[in-house]
């Protein structure tokens, strides 16, 4: 199974701009209007700013697990990406939310080393 999380975005020049900061490169592959990034083996971040999307700009939520939060989160602020309060929860993990221009939620979140 594929998956595909469509983030909807008001405006194609700034998101993209903003993307490939977050993921650190331009997107994986352009099909038609929309952009993706591949952020597992069968695992998609798509960027779309198409007209009969516009009523769900900046409601998408997603959760990206990553192996390195702090190296992850200084390079974003190093682009000006900001991001809410890291939170530890009680069972180890480390989890932040990080908002795109339109309110877009990609939290990231690391799992405790073992």
């Amino acid at each position: 199974m594929d998956l595909y999380s469509v983030m909807c975005v008001s405006e194609r020049a700034r998101a993209l701009g903003w993307y490939e900061v977050f993921f650190g490169r331009p997107a994986d592959e352009v099909i038609g209007e929309e952009y993706l990034w591949q952020v597992g083996a069968d695992a998609w971040v798509v960027v779309d700013d198409r007209d009969v999307r516009a009523a769900r700009v900046g409601g998408a939520m997603v959760t990206l697990g990553v192996t390195d939060l702090d190296e992850t989160l200084a390079r974003l602020a190093a682009h000006g990406v900001d991001h809410d309060p890291v939170e530890t929860y009680g069972n180890g993990v480390r989890h932040v939310v990080v908002l795109d221009p339109d309110g877009n939620s990609l939290s990231l979140a690391e799992a405790p080393t073992v």
